[in-house]
């Protein structure tokens, strides 16, 4: 084999090896006593903490069109602000509300009202988010509207979590902070998909 063949072949190798690397599945483990165990502590450290920002990106797909955009996500307690603004047309979209219903503004014609966020987002620019449960899965927390389904990763943090007919993956974490929270949240129940990218963190008031 002459030099130049043996270096095609190695690089090809290389190139092979790294692309099994980025292709390989994620590691789901099972939880046991130690990983529930921890996952109950995470949850009982985040109980409390209802305040909160979280600023990244969102993209949400009913399986024919998507919409992305930039996120800020303020949570005052039952009260919030989730705006997004669109990266082409610069066009933002402003939902607030609380027990007592939402309103979404930034539409053509006004803005608009309705009991609650989801069935307001869905009716109205057609994006079914189910901000409810989001607002725990966002944090890595199981939500409280009934039985959930979780898997761990080698770390010991949430790999997937199963709960009212959706897959939340969460992709990356932020091991750095205490407790860790999540940086990449992928949401699905087909055909609809949310994928959030957090790029930061605030807690308090």
């Amino acid at each position: 084999m002459n030099r130049l063949l043996q270096k095609n072949v190695v690089l090809l190798s290389v190139l092979l090896l790294a692309a099994c690397a980025t292709t390989r599945a994620p590691v789901r483990l099972q939880g046991d006593s130690t990983t529930l165990g921890m996952q109950e502590q995470r949850e009982r450290s985040l109980a409390d903490a209802d305040h909160w920002t979280l600023e990244g990106k969102l993209s949400v797909s009913d399986g024919k069109d998507s919409n992305s955009g930039t996120l800020t996500w303020r949570q005052d307690g039952e009260r919030y602000e989730f705006t997004v603004r669109g990266p082409i047309t610069g066009r933002t979209f402003r939902l607030t509300g609380g027990p007592d219903g939402a309103e979404l503004e930034g539409l053509d014609g006004g803005p608009r009202r309705g009991a609650d966020a989801e069935s307001l987002m869905a009716s109205t620019v057609g994006w079914q988010i189910p901000l409810a449960e989001l607002k725990r899965w966002a944090l890595g927390l199981r939500a409280d509207t009934g039985p959930a389904d979780i898997a761990f990763g080698t770390d010991r943090l949430p790999s997937r979590l199963i709960q009212d007919g959706w897959t939340v993956d969460y992709k990356q974490w932020d091991a750095t902070r205490q407790p860790a929270m999540p940086t990449r949240v992928f949401a699905e129940k087909a055909p609809y998909k949310v994928r959030l990218s957090v790029e930061n963190w605030s807690f308090g008031r």
